[in-house]
């Protein structure tokens, strides 16, 4: 093969050495280092069959096709920019036109075309859009530019008809355009009328029309630039080719095809159609080619069919190992078409024989390798004991045995430290390759009570048992004889017991069996077994660490969370609250009596979950009841709330980051008065309640909104409600509304269709919700809070307003017995008239006018007296030498409760009575009281 003359390719580079055919003559100075035939004219490289020719001519299409496709994309971006200007003109236009005051009331007018022609004609003519046109609700134009079209429907504007605004390029009559359809919206919130305005396709066209020329100049001149570059370049690559002869080509060719048949690798090239174009030495011998194998397809060469289908193919192959007679041959392809003039393959064959019998372990390795691997991503998906010893099982079945059973202790499946009596364990996981087994089933009781046998000997030993021949083994059948004998008819021959341990601690035992048509355990599946349930005890440890802290969170927000409802008068109540799947949250509600027959409702959310959302959640809860002993406003409330949220976030950063801030909470107090109806509401970030009122109509009221806890900067507001009786009053957290699948808008209305239903108590308002809007394991942790108002009986209130003089407490102490005579009171009588006079008195004397009396029937009794200062009494021990001091003192012996809240203009001070009779005070105490 040595020394065969070839036709040498085109291109090809000068040997490596540089060594080239002598030449007759230096090429002169000014000669561009190539050979010119005698009586030729111009020299090979100038023409097309050269290679400096050919990179030119490649180049210079290249070149073209980028400049072409530049200016395609400029041309293309440039009608875009047109579209979506005009789009956003027309838009403009139609919204200014459609929202200008009186084209709402021009449209419901008698005559909307005579209002409306001329405005319209002076808003196309200023704004620069082809034309707006007006129609009426019906979609009938009035004004039009076109008089003709004025009277005639227009088309598609289905959706404007619906109320919603949109933009679009218009294909029909009378022209095509670029247009923009608003609806007018009238005093009731209905459609109208619509406003169209346009830009004519055409005009655009002209725009862009006049731009196509300076573009293509552009590209005309990117063209002249890139070619004399291009041709610079390939004038430099003929210089250095050297004009290469066949001589010179030849020889390299010949020094190629020496190394060629030298090496100790096979070469087999083969064209686009399967057929060989040269085969080495190596390449014949190792597969045993024919001598006429040039130009035979591959197909009939008996090289086998997995390597003919891969020399067939094409496809790019590595170290792919094919067997071939008596050897064991690598192969690796790689396609030609980047280095020759003809798509083709390359192959090149090595002897692999040797390894045969290491690439069947190294095989076995990567299965196992394969294995561990697929356990990590498989074991332990979830936080969930049962399920992760379940993972196990499926993994090792079947690659590793047939049937696999999982035992662990009790005290592991309760997520506790793992005590207690290791030769007693739960069945948690079975998995095997048939549908039946001898096996214990999950959940039975699994004792280990002969130490000799391989359980009890895993244990002792605290390592892995290896029995291969459970034939043989009388200790396997010790404990149980006739259980072992139903396992040996089944097949099942052959045993790896392995603990499960994870730092240090036995959590329970792993038993891998193998039965019929599968080969006994060795001592390497052993190492695999200890490995692979190594990596899931971690697995389960983790998930009994996740499960105890769960428990002990769970535990811990339900005992921060109110257990039951207090008992009050102004509302009917009915709660939910739903833990998230991934762990507790932060979200929590409230019902809180105020004095006066008044609730308050609260409802808030702690961003996170875990133990700190749950812990922030309680002190958030705490907070709030305190502050609401105040009896303070919404408004108010929720700013001292704030305030100590920003402290606790100040403490926090203090704290090395150790402690996430608090800042993302939020949070809604609503105060209900059942005396009118009336019910104030202040939210932190929190989402808007909805309101049912008793026909089963839904609102969400527009309240006002003020940032979450933490954020600080703005002040915080109230707003007010007044419920007709019987309506329902709904608050809720975000997870109830949104989640991954839906936004907090179609959750909304999912709200809004699930409540609105008259007659539905909050018991079953709480149920619909839940059904309708749940999934069975939520993402996000959920508080729920559902409300039916009553009303206090007007019968049962009774006011007075109260002259500025202490003359009138005498009067007032009468008006009063008669009241709780015609309540069947008369024996409260003494104690509300001694409370009442003590209240009275201290408003006149130390208050300011406007003085009030209220008397409120209910489940107790309160008696309330305000006036125009903001001065509040205290409780003191009076001296002996003090001439007053003792009236609060009286109340409070009197009174069940007593206290004071501010109004916007003054105070007021209430106290409340039992209905069972006038209490009696300790006398003593009394005595020591009223002693001068």
């Amino acid at each position: 093969m040595v020394g065969r003359s070839r036709r040498s390719p085109r291109g090809a580079e000068p040997p490596v050495d540089g060594r080239r055919r002598a030449r007759p003559a230096r090429p002169r100075p000014g000669t561009r280092g190539t050979r010119r035939a005698p009586g030729r004219g111009p020299s090979p490289p100038r023409r097309l069959g050269t290679v400096a020719a050919q990179v030119f001519l490649l180049q210079l299409i290249v070149v073209l096709v980028l400049v072409a496709a530049g200016a395609a994309a400029v041309v293309l971006q440039r009608r875009y920019d047109g579209e979506t200007s005009a789009k956003q003109r027309s838009l403009a236009v139609a919204e200014a036109f459609a929202h200008a005051p009186g084209t709402a009331l021009a449209l419901q007018s008698p005559d909307p075309a005579a209002l409306l022609r001329i405005p319209a004609e002076k808003a196309q003519l200023n704004s620069g859009v082809d034309y707006i046109s007006v129609l009426n609700s019906h979609g009938i134009r009035v004004t039009d530019p076109e008089p003709k079209l004025i009277g005639t429907p227009a088309q598609e504007i289905g959706r404007a008809m619906a109320g919603k605004t949109f933009t679009e390029t218009f294909h029909g009559k009378p022209t095509d355009s670029v247009r923009a359809v608003v609806p007018v919206i009238g005093a009731d919130r209905h459609v109208v009328g619509i406003v169209t305005a346009g830009i004519e396709i055409q005009n655009l066209g002209r725009v862009l029309d006049q731009q196509i020329p300076m573009v293509l100049d552009a590209a005309a001149l990117a063209v002249v630039l890139a070619t004399a570059g291009t041709f610079l370049i390939s004038r430099r690559l003929r210089r250095q080719t050297h004009g290469l002869g066949p001589a010179e080509m030849t020889r390299m060719y010949e020094h190629h095809d020496a190394v060629l048949h030298a090496v100790r690798e096979g070469v087999l090239i083969v064209d686009a159609d399967g057929r060989v174009l040269l085969a080495n030495d190596e390449a014949r011998r190792l597969l045993d080619l024919p001598e006429d194998a040039d130009r035979r397809h591959v197909t009939e060469l008996g090289l086998g069919p997995d390597m003919t289908r891969l020399l067939k193919s094409g496809e790019v192959a590595s170290d792919a190992v094919f067997p071939a007679g008596d050897r064991l041959l690598a192969v690796n392809t790689r396609r030609t078409a980047p280095y020759g003039s003809a798509p083709g393959l390359v192959a090149s064959f090595r002897d692999t024989t040797e390894l045969r019998a290491l690439s069947g372990r190294a095989e076995v390795a990567r299965g196992r390798l394969t294995l561990l691997y697929e356990a990590g991503v498989r074991i332990g998906t979830t936080l969930d004991v049962r399920r992760t010893a379940q993972e196990l099982a499926e993994v090792a079945v079947p690659r590793v045995a047939d049937v696999v059973t999982v035992e662990l202790l009790e005290s592991v499946l309760h997520g506790e430290e793992p005590t207690g009596a290791e030769n007693r364990m739960r069945r948690t996981a079975l998995y095997e390759t048939g549908t039946h087994n001898p096996l214990q089933p999950v959940g039975d009781l699994v004792r280990f009570v002969v130490a000799d046998t391989p359980m009890g000997a895993t244990l002792r030993r605290g390592k892995a048992v290896l029995v291969p021949d459970l034939h043989v083994a009388e200790d396997w059948r010790t404990r149980d004889p006739e259980g072992a004998l139903r396992v040996l008819d089944h097949g099942i021959h052959s045993l790896i017991t392995v603990p499960l341990r994870a730092r240090g601690v036995v959590l329970g035992m792993v038993n891998l069996w193998r039965g019929t048509g599968s080969a006994r355990f060795e001592e390497e599946d052993v190492a695999v077994a200890e490995e692979l349930v190594a990596r899931a005890a971690v697995a389960i440890d983790n998930a009994r660490r996740y499960s105890r802290e769960h428990a002990m969170a769970v535990t811990l927000q339900r005992s921060l969370l109110p257990r039951d409802l207090p008992e009050q008068d102004a509302l009917e109540l009915a709660w939910r609250y739903l833990p998230a799947q991934s762990g507790v949250g932060g979200d929590w509600f409230d019902v809180i009596p105020l004095p006066g027959f008044r609730v308050a409702l609260v409802v808030g959310d702690v961003v996170g979950h875990g133990l700190h959302a749950a812990v922030t959640m309680g002190r958030l809860r705490t907070a709030v009841l305190n502050f609401s002993s105040l009896d303070l406003p919404p408004d108010e409330l929720l700013s001292h709330l704030d305030e100590m949220v920003t402290r606790l976030d100040t403490q926090t950063a203090g704290a090395d980051g150790e402690v996430s801030p608090v800042t993302g909470a939020t949070c809604l107090y609503a105060v209900y008065d059942p005396a009118g109806g009336h019910c104030a509401v202040s939210r932190a970030g929190h989402l808007v309640p909805a309101v049912v009122d008793p026909a089963g109509r839904v609102t969400f009221p527009d309240l006002p909104l003020s940032p979450p806890l933490g954020v600080g900067g703005l002040p915080f507001e109230t707003g007010e409600l007044t419920l007709p009786e019987g309506s329902r009053l709904v608050l809720f957290t975000d997870g109830l509304v949104e989640n991954r699948g839906r936004d907090i808008d179609e959750g909304l209305a999912m709200l809004g269709a699930a409540v609105a239903h008259p007659d539905r108590s909050p018991e079953e308002t709480c149920r619909d919700l839940v059904e309708a809007m749940l999934p069975e394991h939520p993402s996000d942790d959920v508080a729920l809070l559902v409300a039916r108002t009553r009303l206090l009986d007007p019968s049962r209130v009774a006011l007075w307003d109260v002259p500025f003089d202490v003359a009138e407490v005498s009067r007032m102490r009468a008006e009063v017995s008669r009241r709780l005579r015609d309540w069947g009171l008369e024996e409260s009588a003494f104690a509300v008239e001694l409370v009442l006079s003590e209240l009275l008195t201290n408003a006149i004397r130390y208050g300011a006018p406007p003085v009030r009396v209220r008397i409120l029937l209910g489940r107790c009794l309160i008696c309330e007296v305000s006036d125009g200062s903001s001065t509040s009494p205290h409780l003191r021990r009076a001296a002996t030498t003090d001439e007053g001091g003792r009236g609060l003192f009286l109340v409070s012996q009197f009174a069940e409760r007593w206290g004071t809240r501010y109004v916007a203009h003054g105070k007021v001070i209430w106290a409340e009575l039992g209905l069972g009779g006038t209490p009696t005070p300790d006398a003593e105490t009394l005595l020591n009281a009223m002693t001068w």
